[in-house]
């Protein structure tokens, strides 16, 4: 077996070696650091040198607690309950919680430091397991009031270390109980600093977490099976999240000491429309004086101008803004048109852009996290935000009559819009802070702001 050093050598130094693959000089000093490449970069350094499979320097799974199956020994590592397992043949094992079962999604990563059991019952997450960088998730437990849906759409989480025992004084279960009544699967013991980095420079891939009640694993079975899921794009996910039926919404903001209270006098009627709402946006909304009605994802222009709104607010949600286009943009346009004031957040603000002309993308990796920095381009302010979508706005397709205000400070992609032609304005992330960041929840205000200009004429 070759060394990385050798390979180096033979392909011309460190800088060729890096031009020739298509890598960057990070990427090789962490091969040389681990003495190792990475199973996704084999193709192209076997193309590159000629070298054999067997000629390249891989760690061995003792040693990462990760296999391939090319390698003919795919043994169960010592003391490993559960395997998640990617498309690309890789497994990485560990010990597995909450519920017993295989369920196959998208994987991403999360970099938030708190609020695990918000970001696994945040419908926007519906088919994707989430990988927590943070690696004590658990500790607080769980309890009945930190959920954003009434049960977790996300379909396996993947942590570092055991979780333990809770030790805060809200928690009224432990996290591994809760998972178990949900029936969401678990892995820990996962070197989620490599698969972190496995997704930041390839993408997020499709895999498989595998907690068999019996310990045995079919690794080919499991790998065909993430080969063939069709993955996040394209797929229309919105409907299956949403609410089936309109119901009236009055629960405002958490506070310590008192809990959620209520609106008992909204000064406007907002219509939100439920692509997957988290609870903590209509909470939002119910304590900047909305008495909220929420309908399906699937309500017409003609469903959500009955109501006689002030103001018409479309939700985060999960899956391609294209697909739910397909129903949504028309409704959209309705309100536009209507002159409603109307107020977009993450799918809502992909459909909004959708709906006056735009075009949306796949990200490679998405923004998932508490820490997302966002530049408002009106006022020149930075603010710290929290996101979760894996979709973006394609700014070079927005037409004339639409304002670009906010930016992403992390890669450049667009943050927000604003119409110059209608009340309506929307920003990618989530300024409802539930888990994350308060920073941006002026937005609510200013979608107010919105309401009463129109009421004024």
């Amino acid at each position: 077996m070759r060394t990385v050093e050798d390979i180096v050598a033979l392909l011309g130094g460190p800088e060729t070696t890096a031009t020739r693959l298509g890598i960057g000089t990070e990427a090789l000093r962490k091969w040389r650091q681990a003495r190792a490449i990475p199973a996704k970069h084999w193709p192209a350094v076997i193309a590159a040198t000629g070298l054999a499979l067997d000629d390249l320097p891989r760690k061995s799974p003792a040693e990462t607690a990760v296999t391939d199956t090319t390698d003919a020994d795919t043994a169960i590592p010592e003391g490993a309950t559960a395997a998640l397992v990617l498309a690309d043949g890789s497994v990485f094992w560990g010990r597995g919680f909450g519920a017993h079962g295989t369920s196959v999604a998208e994987i991403c990563f999360n970099t938030s430091m708190t609020g695990y059991q918000e970001v696994l019952t945040d419908p926007s997450y519906a088919g994707q397991t989430i990988c927590f960088t943070f690696p004590h998730i658990g500790n607080v437990g769980a309890n009945p009031e930190d959920i954003e849906a009434v049960t977790p759409v996300a379909r396996g989480l993947i942590v570092k270390q055991d979780v333990t025992e809770p030790s805060n004084w809200r928690a009224t279960r432990h996290l591994d109980d809760w998972l178990k009544s949900h029936g969401v699967p678990g892995i820990a013991g996962v070197d989620t600093r490599a698969l972190t980095a496995r997704i930041r420079d390839g993408g997020a891939p499709n895999g498989v977490l595998a907690f068999p009640v019996d310990g045995r694993f079919d690794i080919p079975g499991l790998v065909a099976q993430a080969r063939d899921w069709p993955g996040l794009e394209g797929m229309d996910l919105a409907k299956v999240v949403s609410t089936r039926q309109t119901y009236a919404w009055d629960e405002t903001t958490w506070e310590i000491g008192q809990g959620y209270g209520t609106q008992a006098s909204p000064r406007f009627k907002v219509v939100a429309v439920d692509y997957g709402a988290k609870r903590n946006i209509l909470r939002c909304l119910a304590s900047a004086g909305c008495a909220v009605t929420v309908v399906p994802a699937t309500a017409t222009t003609e469903e959500i101008l009955a109501h006689k709104p002030d103001g018409v607010f479309l939700s985060n949600g999960p899956g391609d803004p294209a697909a739910t286009g397909e129903y949504a943009v028309p409704a959209i346009r309705g309100v536009l048109a209507a002159g409603v004031p109307t107020f977009g957040i993450c799918l809502g603000h992909q459909l909004l852009a959708l709906a006056l002309g735009a075009r949306t993308y796949k990200l490679d990796r998405g923004h998932r996290g508490g820490n997302q920095p966002v530049k408002d381009l009106r006022t020149g302010k930075v603010e710290i935000t929290s996101q979760n979508h894996g979709f973006a706005v394609d700014e070079a397709t927005l037409p004339e009559g639409v304002e670009v205000t906010h930016r992403s400070l992390f890669d450049g992609t667009n943050e927000g819009i604003a119409s110059t032609k209608h009340p309506a304005f929307s920003v990618q992330y989530h300024p409802e802070a539930s888990p994350g960041p308060s920073d941006s929840h002026y937005l609510f205000h200013r979608f107010v702001g919105l309401i009463e200009q129109r009421q004024a004429r």
